[in-house]
């Protein structure tokens, strides 16, 4: 109990002289040590893994970790986390109100690790609000008009059309714009094969009169129903 009594001697009725460099290494570890506590809250689901005082691991971590690098530059300062150290430490710390710094110090690591946490989900809502925005994007993808080169096509569970005039009946076809990119594409492949000029997409009507959208190409006299 003699170091004990030494630092008593020394802090009484003061503001410990090592609470701002010990603060301010302790904040600077957190924050070094963001990936390492996002990492560990991503293991342990939604929330940090809490200590027996209440601070997060990481926290108690932080705080053990730079008290013993103080420590070590500091000889005077009593062991806080060593088997004995803790219970003999804290009953100094009441005393003279050290306790209350070493508080006050892990609630503002406590708070900075709940805005380190917080930012981690609001850009993880953003990632994922993003993402959600690139797949609907993909299922509404728009197709220009093979016809006119100018507009959207309007896709939907009955017809495919276009400002343009082009109308193509397509009721329990079951086309989607990937199938329509599908078709169009696997024609201008099919057509390639044999010929390197451009083809043409325009509308004909079949036997029984409705509008079918068709490919040719003038050069090779190539010709093929699309839909």
């Amino acid at each position: 109990m003699d170091a004990l009594h030494r630092h008593r001697s020394l802090y009484k009725g003061t503001t410990p002289p090592w609470k701002e460099t010990y603060r301010k290494r302790c904040v600077d570890r957190l924050k070094n040590s963001r990936s390492r506590l996002l990492e560990r809250y991503r293991q342990m689901g939604e929330s940090p893994q809490r200590g027996g005082s209440g601070a997060s691991i990481i926290v108690q971590e932080v705080m053990e970790e730079e008290w013993s690098a103080l420590q070590s530059e500091d000889r005077r300062l009593p062991s806080l986390w060593g088997p004995e150290g803790k219970a003999e430490m804290f009953s100094v710390m009441r005393e003279y109100d050290e306790l209350a710094v070493l508080e006050e110090i892990q609630q503002e690591l406590m708070s900075q690790e709940m805005s380190i946490i917080e930012e981690y989900e609001r850009n993880l809502q953003f990632e994922q609000q993003y993402i959600s925005s690139v797949v609907e994007a993909m299922d509404e993808m728009h197709i220009i008009c093979p016809v006119c080169h100018t507009n959207n096509l309007n896709i939907n569970s009955h017809f495919i059309s276009c400002v343009c005039g082009l109308y193509i009946n397509t009721k329990k076809q079951n086309i989607t714009p990937d199938v329509l990119r599908h078709l169009l594409e696997s024609r201008v492949s099919e057509h390639m094969e044999d010929c390197l000029h451009n083809p043409v997409f325009s509308v004909a009507p079949n036997t029984d009169g409705s509008p079918n959208l068709m490919i040719s190409c003038q050069v090779c006299d190539y010709l093929s129903i699309v839909l």
